[in-house]
C-alpha cells in the first residue's frame, strides 16, 4: 500500500505583514528617541536611566503587539482547515464548514458554520486583492473536494 501525499495550502496576508512591520519599526524608533531625549528634558522633572529603559520596553511591547496582527495564517488540506487569527487558533473538519465566503464590504473572508455562526479568516484580507480572490477560490476547491458539494 502506498502512502498518498497530502498537499497543504498555506495562506498568509501580505500587505498586513508589510504594514505591521513598518508600524512596529516606527513605534520602536519613536520610543527609543523619546527615551534618549528624556535625559535632556528642561521641564524640571528628573528622569532616571530606569525611566529610559522602561520607555524602550514599552516600545518593544507595542511593536510586538503590532506584529501579532501579521501572524494570521490558514493551513488547509483535504481533511480540514486550521485558522490562526491574532490570538485564536481553531481547526475545522470540512464537514463542519458549510461554505467559505467573502461578504461584500468585509475586511476578511470567513467560514460559514452551522447554526448561523461563522469564524473569521484574517489571513485572507480584502487589501490583498487578487491574492485574496485566489485564496478563497483555492479554499472553496478544497471544500468542494472534501464534501462533494
Amino acid at each position: 500500500m502506498t502512502e498518498q501525499e497530502t498537499t497543504t495550502l498555506v495562506i498568509r496576508p501580505r500587505r498586513a505583514l508589510i504594514m505591521c512591520s513598518v508600524l512596529a519599526v516606527v513605534l520602536l524608533a519613536v520610543f527609543v528617541v523619546v527615551a534618549v531625549l528624556l535625559r535632556s528634558s528642561r521641564t524640571g522633572v528628573v528622569f532616571e536611566p530606569s525611566d529610559q529603559v522602561a520607555m524602550i520596553g514599552i516600545g518593544v511591547l507595542l511593536a510586538l503587539g503590532t506584529m501579532l496582527f501579521a501572524l494570521a495564517r490558514v493551513r488547509a488540506d483535504e481533511s480540514g482547515i486550521e485558522v490562526r487569527n491574532v490570538l485564536a487558533r481553531r481547526r475545522f473538519a470540512w464537514e463542519d464548514v458549510l461554505s467559505v465566503s467573502f461578504p461584500d464590504g468585509a475586511s476578511w473572508a470567513r467560514l460559514e458554520l452551522p447554526d448561523d455562526e461563522y469564524f473569521s479568516v484574517m489571513a485572507v484580507q480584502a487589501v490583498d486583492r487578487e491574492r485574496a480572490v485566489a485564496a478563497v477560490r483555492a479554499l472553496r476547491r478544497l471544500h468542494r473536494a472534501a464534501t462533494g458539494s
